[in-house]
């Protein structure tokens, strides 16, 4: 049923709560996972060259970590039998997925929603609102709260 699984994380561990429910996915149906990463460019406030120098060392800097931290995910999973990619994307967050989703051919997104709501999710935006209402394939969610 599900050959290629799409899993966004941010880094955070609030958002690594969905990958318990994608390794019982992959070893049920010896699934692929996609490990995304999206980063955003942050265009330097400065007017001088050297800004742009700056902004542009600390965003290459950003892309390994983000690899290096998917790499880490990847690495841990392979003990476990699981097949894993890694994708690390610039751009924004929600078009990014949707874009990986249909460039990688995959049958599932699943992703874990960070739970917010009110004034919280105004302010911050819902990555995965944005999903939900723009995806065309089937998104596993799982609810993700705050530790105390």
């Amino acid at each position: 049923m599900y050959h290629r699984i799409l899993v966004p994380l941010d880094g955070s561990e609030r958002a690594e709560a969905i990958l318990s429910h994608v390794e019982d996915l992959a070893q049920h149906y010896n699934a692929t996972l996609l490990l995304l990463q999206v980063v955003r460019l942050l265009l330097p406030g400065g007017k001088f060259e050297r800004d742009a120098i700056i902004a542009a060392q600390v965003f290459e800097e950003q892309l390994a970590r983000a690899r290096a931290y998917l790499q880490q995910i990847q690495a841990r999973l392979a003990k476990q039998g699981i097949r894993a990619e890694v994708q690390v994307v610039q751009g924004g967050t929600v078009a990014e997925i949707l874009k990986v989703a249909e460039e990688g051919n995959v049958d599932l997104i699943a992703m874990a929603s960070h739970g917010r709501s009110g004034l919280a999710r105004v302010f911050y935006g819902s990555v995965t609102a944005g999903v939900i209402h723009r995806v065309d394939r089937p998104l596993l969610l799982v609810r993700s709260r705050e530790e105390p």
